[in-house]
């Protein structure tokens, strides 16, 4: 007897939401077998990433400065994860958003007044946007792959932002490092809890969530995008045209990437500075996917990622794990939850190669998902459809 995979009939909700879980427990496991066997204290390791952070009341002010970001950038990439417009480019996204709420701070340096913030965040929110334009523009005017368009231009945008620290903006008064001047208290986001590090942009990330929560589910845009990812055929005969959803859903990514950017910037940066490009963008798109494409499983999900970021540098200090550790769990992390939503579709099942659809035994042909049908996106919008085949919010 042997265990093989049996198409279910319909995908299980249960395990939609359980494989994430999942997914974070194997990594968690092996994760700790993998870092004992290279030498280091592993389930030390895991411990201090993962459980000292939540017990530390000091350290969860730090979760939700470094999750605010995640959320903000992986909710914009899910609308277009949704509708299968593949932005991989909001690292890119969120730098060119940072350096466009810069120059507007290096330009009223020396203005005060409360209209500077709103117009630094507008110009991190375009500049975000602009970034996002050249591959839908590539993708709607020529064909061109948003991925491959959009992973090379973050390596442009480094580069911009490497020009200008070394360069029109590097600060004279700065010790000849390769950074800004300091933003000035009109320039920088207000705490919202005094004595505390949790800024403006930590409740505005919330409540973005919650407005696309809205959006996607109870609006004809939100319909438009469900409805050309589940079936571009049925979109087109719907009325629905595919690049404008294209351009709807790179514009929203890159608007939110830009905007966690300048809110990076004008917050625990306090400047501009060659170190800016963290990899929120890349680790976004694992927070997508662990939190299902919904805004909040998004949020859970940056929280938990948000972990990583913390604990990795509690972790270097206390056990000596390398810096690139958090990069190890990141991976691990969405290596697992590719593996289990295999789950989604097909479940375990014990038996030998003979019978005629019971258990072990191969399923009905019409049973069987056509090709590529188990996409983990393909696989969280799939809950979108009733049993009647119905599109449902």
């Amino acid at each position: 007897m042997a265990l093989r995979f049996v198409p279910r009939r319909e995908p299980s909700r249960t395990m939609l939401f359980a494989t994430p879980v999942l997914a974070v427990m194997l990594t968690l496991v092996v994760g700790a077998v993998v870092f004992t066997l290279l030498g280091y204290d592993g389930f030390g390791a895991v411990r201090e990433i993962f459980v000292t952070p939540l017990f530390n009341p000091y350290r969860w002010q730090d979760l939700l400065v470094k999750a605010a970001p995640l959320a903000l950038i992986a909710v914009g990439l899910s609308v277009g994860f949704r509708a299968n417009v593949w932005n991989i480019g909001a690292e890119g996204q969120y730098v060119m958003g940072g350096l466009a709420g810069t120059g507007v701070a290096l330009l009223t340096l020396e203005m005060t007044g409360p209209w500077i913030l709103p117009l630094m965040v507008v110009a991190g929110i375009v500049g975000g946007v602009v970034w996002a334009a050249i591959p839908a523009l590539l993708r709607t005017a020529l064909g061109v792959s948003e991925i491959l368009s959009s992973l090379m231009l973050n390596y442009v945008a480094i580069q911009i932002l490497y020009y200008l620290m070394r360069g029109p903006w590097k600060d004279p008064m700065g010790f000849n490092f390769p950074q800004t001047a300091m933003f000035s208290a009109d320039q920088t986001l207000p705490f919202v809890v005094p004595g505390t590090l949790i800024h403006l942009g930590i409740p505005v990330a919330l409540a973005v969530a919650l407005a696309l929560w809205f959006a996607v589910s109870r609006t004809v845009a939100g319909f438009q995008v469900r409805v050309v990812g589940l079936s571009p055929q049925a979109a087109r005969y719907g009325g629905f045209r595919e690049n404008r959803v294209v351009w709807m859903t790179l514009a929203l990514g890159g608007a939110l990437a830009g905007l966690a950017g300048i809110f990076e910037a004008a917050g625990p940066f306090g400047q501009m500075v060659p170190a800016f490009p963290v990899g929120y963008g890349f680790t976004a798109i694992i927070v997508a996917f662990l939190g299902r494409l919904h805004p909040i499983g998004i949020v859970l999900a940056a929280l938990v990622l948000a972990l990583t970021y913390v604990g990795g540098e509690s972790a270097q200090t206390a056990i000596g794990l390398p810096a690139a550790a958090i990069g190890v769990f990141q991976a691990m992390m969405l290596f697992f939850l590719l593996a289990v939503d295999v789950l989604v579709r097909y479940r375990l099942a014990l038996g030998g190669s003979g019978g005629s659809g019971g258990l072990g035994g191969p399923a009905p042909a019409t049973l069987a998902p056509p090709a590529g049908a188990a996409t983990l996106p393909e696989a969280h919008l799939s809950q979108t459809k009733n049993a009647k085949g119905e599109v449902t919010a």
